[in-house]
């Protein structure tokens, strides 16, 4: 694979609090010139976004995020608002304090219901790795499978560690078909990204690595 042929697996990523309506600018110019797979961005930029770029860009977003407490109700209006905006991908955060308590029910009960409120678009749903023995992580690619989620997704970045080939190589051995894998966190070099797709990945949350193919090829 060239370096050039990483971009198209790319979700190009901004997500800092901080993020200003000038970084989300420069984000979605580089996405449309690199032509990486989507733009990932806060949900409150999302409007701006499709109105400004219209049909150049697919637009990604998160919902319960970072940490994935939040009540499935709002998790649900979120995932509704983001697509109303002009999201056509959600990435969404497990309730983790569930999954340690053992209370697999329940994150089922919630990830079935956020998949309705997104049917006809793409799931990607979040477990954080680094909080998870292998145990869970296995439990969890049982139940993103069944929910009939698009993707299982390693990390959100802000945890105390992200994507890791082991366990996306996990990931791949306890999926079932038709879900795929998403790997972010940490994702920072060419080497890295090139790493997790050997790996079995089909998607990588990045930015840094969609601006070093862009200045290694002049785009």
């Amino acid at each position: 694979m060239e370096n050039k042929d990483i971009l198209k697996y790319i979700d190009h990523t901004q997500l800092k609090a901080f993020a200003t309506w000038k970084d989300i600018e420069d984000l979605c110019d580089e996405a449309v010139r690199y032509g990486t797979a989507s733009v990932c961005i806060p949900q409150s930029y999302i409007k701006r976004v499709k109105d400004k770029y219209k049909d150049n860009l697919t637009i990604c977003t998160v919902i319960g995020f970072p940490l994935g407490y939040n009540s499935t109700s709002s998790k649900v209006l979120e995932a509704k608002d983001a697509i109303r905006d002009g999201a056509t991908e959600i990435d969404t955060v497990v309730n983790i304090g569930d999954v340690k308590d053992g209370r697999f029910d329940e994150v089922k009960n919630e990830l079935l219901q956020i998949r309705e409120a997104t049917k006809g678009y793409v799931l990607k749903v979040i477990i954080e790795t680094c909080y998870l023995t292998e145990e869970e992580k296995i439990r969890l690619c049982e139940i993103v499978s069944d929910v009939k989620a698009d993707f299982i997704k390693t990390s959100t970045g802000f945890g105390t560690a992200g994507a890791t080939v082991e366990d996306v190589k996990l990931f791949a051995k306890h999926i079932k078909d038709g879900v795929k894998i998403k790997a972010a966190g940490g994702i920072r070099t060419i080497e890295d990204a090139k790493a997790m797709l050997d790996a079995g990945a089909l998607r990588l949350g990045s930015s840094a690595v969609a601006q070093l193919i862009g200045k290694e090829y002049n785009m």
